[in-house]
């Protein structure tokens, strides 16, 4: 039977003793990739916690993170849950007006930032943000009198609470009620100011559990993340993984996915349908620029990838002519994309909105799921 959990830090703590040497998440550095353990992990987000607490986070107190997609950022999001706190998500792209109300709507303690950048047009109206009593930022140093923290000075303090509390974390993460809230999503609705959506730590134990049933990934797979963060299907994606341990490459970077898709090599990407319609615009129109007998080839294949397409949703497999021209379409052409997608591809996940059905054709045209 499959364990249960009382909390979304519960189950993260679970996670690392049970997998702690298997890669949990890459990050882009420099012209490469950087990967941490389930234990490494596990080490910052505990300081991070500890860091917190240290500041004085209580409870289901709200912690904010102002950023993009990135690795700090589900650093952050954990370090929250772990210290007992709540999880308030803020776009990037937020206006400072917007960014404040939000602030002071979910009585914010601590703000993440992704640099001085966001850190700063908070900070320079600090009195309508009065119950922040920090911002940390993932990038820059922190300010000369200590209301902006860098990351690591937060995870020193976090160290240093830490040695000082023995035990102390350990009972915050198992303190943590099913029923507490987790996440606060703030979405603009329809109209007025931007509305905070209560989410407990059930909600996502429970999205968890509902994909690890569906036994459609496994430890072994690597996900590509790029899905904001502060949206909640970025969240669902990082709560499965946790459940079910499989690593993930993150980089909110929207220009860099065909890219890095090639460097990371995932087996599944999640991704909204305007993403999926990016990929096929730069297929397509860079077969259209090599033209000549490129473009003819390319769409010959496609035309072959259709007929089998067809059969294979009614159950049946190609044969005779049919299958040796689909042999040579995969050669010519249907093998190039799936290296530009990195060679390992199960399936690309598709939400928020309706997949235009031209589109799902195309992609499984090409062998794609």
């Amino acid at each position: 039977m499959a364990e249960i959990y009382r909390s979304v830090p519960q189950m993260f703590l679970r996670r690392v003793a049970a997998t702690p040497d298997r890669e949990a998440y890459l990050y882009p550095d420099g012209t490469g990739w950087t990967a941490l353990t389930w234990r490494q992990v596990g080490e910052r987000v505990r300081a991070i916690a500890c860091g917190l607490r240290a500041l004085g986070l209580k409870d289901e107190e709200r912690a904010s993170i102002l950023s993009s997609t990135r690795f700090d950022w589900i650093l952050a999001d954990l370090g929250i849950l772990a210290a007992g706190g709540a999880t308030t998500t803020i776009y990037p792209s937020s206006t400072t007006q917007d960014c404040l109300f939000i602030l002071q709507d979910s009585g914010t303690r601590v703000l993440f930032a992704e640099n001085r950048e966001q850190a700063d047009r908070i900070a320079a109206r600090r009195p309508e943000a009065q119950d922040v009593v920090a911002i940390v930022v993932f990038e820059g140093e922190g300010s000369a009198d200590g209301y902006v923290l860098a990351l690591a000075e937060l995870e020193e303090k976090g160290r240093a609470w830490d040695a000082a509390h023995p035990g102390r974390f350990e009972e915050i993460v198992e303190a943590v009620r099913t029923d507490a809230l987790a996440t606060l999503i703030y979405t603009s609705g329809t109209t007025g100011l931007p509305k905070g959506v209560e989410l407990t730590h059930d909600c996502w134990l429970y999205e968890a559990e509902g994909i690890d049933a569906l036994k459609l990934l496994n430890e072994d797979d690597r996900q590509y993340l790029w899905l904001p963060l502060a949206h909640s299907f970025g969240k669902v994606l990082e709560a499965a993984q946790l459940r079910i341990g499989f690593s993930t490459a993150v980089d909110g970077r929207v220009e860099k996915i065909v890219e890095n898709l090639g460097q990371v090599r995932p087996t599944f990407v999640a991704a909204v349908p305007r993403i999926f319609e990016k990929i096929y615009n730069k297929i397509v129109s860079g077969a259209k620029e090599a033209g000549g007998a490129k473009w003819a080839i390319f769409s010959w294949a496609f035309d072959v990838g259709r007929e089998v397409s067809k059969l294979r949703l009614a159950g049946k497999e190609p044969a005779g002519l049919l299958a040796l021209k689909h042999k040579v379409a995969h050669k010519l052409v249907f093998s190039k994309l799936e290296a530009l997608f990195g060679g390992r591809l199960r399936c690309f996940i598709s939400g928020s909105a309706p997949l235009n059905k031209a589109l799902g054709e195309f992609f499984h045209a090409a062998g794609i799921v």
